[in-house]
């Protein structure tokens, strides 16, 4: 979805992932090569090469995921998409970038400007999963 919104320049991406056996499999690694992304992995037991994806995990576990009960997996990929989409990006302050959400950060990037704002998929809409039972 992103790759198709934003069109970035061919070999422009890095990936950057822990190592675990999902990010090192065949058919991932062949998707990033079709993409011309160049993967990139933490060290053997070093989690500090990857805090930033660990300090998000931590962020959707505990706005999100924790003590929610989802209907099905797609009910709960759609959740969680629109939970990063609408919230993380839109409206969570992070204090790495000045307090600002993410999209506003973006925007005021030279050359980002508005495409930045737009919302990523339009069918997302945020709605918190089930109450507990």
């Amino acid at each position: 979805m992103a790759l198709a919104a934003r069109r970035p320049t061919p070999g422009s991406l890095i990936h950057h992932s822990d190592r675990g056996i999902q990010y090192a499999c065949g058919d991932y690694t062949e998707l990033l090569q079709q993409h011309d992304i160049a993967p990139s992995m933490s060290r053997v037991g070093n989690p500090y090469d990857n805090a930033k994806a660990e300090s998000f995990m931590k962020t959707l576990k505990q706005e999100e995921v924790n003590g929610q009960t989802y209907r099905d997996a797609p009910h709960a990929r759609n959740a969680i998409g629109a939970f990063i989409e609408e919230v993380y990006n839109r409206q969570r302050l992070h204090s790495a970038l000045a307090y600002q959400p993410p999209a506003e950060f973006e925007a005021n990037l030279p050359g980002c400007g508005a495409a930045a704002q737009q919302p990523r998929n339009l069918a997302l809409t945020h709605q918190p999963a089930l109450p507990p039972q």
